[in-house]
């Protein structure tokens, strides 16, 4: 019989306020208030949720609810049309639901760049120019 593969899912619930540090594995649902850092792997912001933080770092982070503060996603963000994200954001993929709010210094770049840079150089030059968008 094959070993079933189980992810973790922890929920702060609405009536819960958290100061101080997370620390996840798995999927994090935040539909309460939290203030201080998330080091975590899928984070979840619900539309009820909030959060002020100083540091968050994950893979992948949905925003449904309002976060504020420093935020760095190995993979995606996304923000819903009912999210409010303001701070400083480094991302790989950026998506913005229409009437999703983002009021933040944004910075997207690819699985490479998101990594320690260790090129020489002359690998440099190879690299893509980040996109750029002229409004």
């Amino acid at each position: 019989m094959a070993k079933k593969s189980t992810k973790n899912l922890s929920i702060i619930d609405q009536e819960l306020k958290i100061d101080g540090s997370i620390s996840s594995s798995g999927k994090l649902i935040i539909r309460g208030r939290v203030t201080g850092t998330i080091d975590g792997d899928v984070v979840i912001i619900a539309k009820e949720g909030q959060v002020n933080s100083s540091a968050t770092t994950v893979s992948s982070i949905t925003i449904g609810g309002n976060f504020q503060g420093e935020l760095s996603a190995s993979k995606e963000l996304i923000i819903l049309s009912t999210g409010n994200c303001a701070g400083k954001v480094e991302c790989q993929d950026l998506i913005v639901e229409n009437g999703g709010i983002l009021n933040a210094e944004v910075t997207c770049k690819n699985a490479a760049r998101l990594t320690k840079n260790t090129h020489s150089m002359s690998s440099l030059a190879d690299l893509k120019p980040e996109k750029q968008i002229e409004l």
